[in-house]
């Protein structure tokens, strides 16, 4: 049985613990580059969890059904923080976009 660790998304805990602006756009440490890290992982959970899933309906691989509970719960939550953030964002874009100059 494998134990249950937390929903943690370094990539997220990264950027959230960052308190400067970070280097310049083109930079290594971008935010576009966290972004699309952020994008990646929560795509290889979803994977995961699909594949589990497929994995308990064929029968092909001795898959217990917390495991997949819990990969199935993983996603959802790294999706739903995802499109938080997206509407966060997208939030503050409008805002911006509406001031007078």
């Amino acid at each position: 049985m494998t134990p249950i660790s937390g929903i943690t998304n370094p990539a997220v805990s990264d950027l959230a613990s960052k308190t400067g602006a970070g280097k310049a756009a083109g930079g290594d440490d971008g935010f576009g580059k966290q972004l699309m890290d952020v994008l990646k992982e929560v795509n290889e959970a979803q994977t995961k969890a699909t594949s589990l899933q497929t994995d308990v309906m064929t029968g092909r691989h001795d898959v217990d059904y917390h495991d997949l509970m819990i990969a199935m719960e993983k996603a959802s939550v790294a999706m739903q923080l995802t499109m938080a953030v997206r509407n966060k964002v997208l939030d503050a874009y409008q805002q911006i976009s509406t001031m007078q100059i």
